[in-house]
């Protein structure tokens, strides 16, 4: 009799319905265990980031023999942070023989009056560059129009060995694969020449209320040495100072004959 009433006991506690076990077991029970939880695999996320780092690196790459057809405008990094940022920009594109030569003269003669004769970096500037750093003293800039080019089209402003050290190699590739006069057309199209102001057609527009094509040398001069820094140096509205650099630079234009002769040939 007592075996029997234990079976019964037994059926019982196996046919209990899961209903009437208590609510807190089942809450326990629902539970994952700790090895069934996602975790974060720190290795896989650092992959992905470093994938995408290297895409970054690789684009500009890619993007310079685009660049190389005469149909294709490109726009530099400042131009699109303007979109992103809905500040909007003016770049009115015109090719190279529609600037006038006075500018193209100006700028090479006031940014790198040695284009025509290097290959995307002036090595032996570079060298000086890097005597006077060694020897404590002031660094004068050493950027080479492929170079500034480079810094414009993919990477940002702002000093940094880093940008730097992206900087040649972009700016050598992109003077083999260009042409002079490509590499001149570009950098003329996209440098900014004022608070969202791209271009040499807009900046002539908006500084001097000409096209491109008929500034005078006074006004393409006044327009190059604005170049290192156009947000304060104004070239409708220049100083003493900047009056007597476009006076410089505009003698040297008048004589720079061989110095500019991959450009205007």
């Amino acid at each position: 009799m007592v075996r029997a009433e234990y079976e019964r006991l037994d059926l019982n506690e196996r046919g209990r319905d899961v209903s009437s076990t208590p609510e807190s077991e089942r809450e326990y029970e629902a539970l994952p265990d700790e090895e069934s939880r996602p975790k974060l695999d720190i290795r896989s996320l650092a992959k992905r980031v470093g994938m995408f780092v290297l895409a970054l690196l690789i684009l500009p790459y890619l993007l310079i023999p685009l660049y190389a057809l005469p149909f294709i405008r490109p726009v530099s990094t400042l131009m699109l942070a303007d979109l992103v940022t809905f500040r909007g920009y003016d770049r009115q594109w015109v090719p190279l023989e529609d600037i006038s030569p006075r500018l193209i003269q100006s700028v090479m003669m006031s940014e790198d009056g040695q284009f025509c004769f290097h290959h995307g970096v002036d090595w032996n500037q570079m060298q000086d560059v890097v005597n006077d750093a060694l020897e404590g003293e002031a660094t004068r800039g050493a950027s080479t129009i492929p170079m500034q080019t480079a810094k414009n089209l993919f990477l940002w402003n702002g000093r940094s060995l880093i940008r730097k050290g992206l900087e040649l190699p972009l700016a050598l590739v992109s003077d083999f694969v260009w042409s002079k006069k490509r590499m001149m057309e570009i950098y003329l199209n996209i440098a900014e020449w004022g608070p969202g102001i791209y271009g040499i057609e807009a900046a002539a527009q908006y500084h001097f209320k000409v096209p491109a094509s008929k500034l005078t040398s006074r006004q393409a001069a006044l327009l190059a040495v604005s170049l290192p820094n156009p947000i304060d140096r104004n070239a409708s509205k220049p100083g003493r100072g900047m009056q007597r650099l476009a006076g410089l630079i505009e003698r040297r234009a008048r004589g720079s004959g061989a110095y500019v002769g991959c450009v205007l040939d």
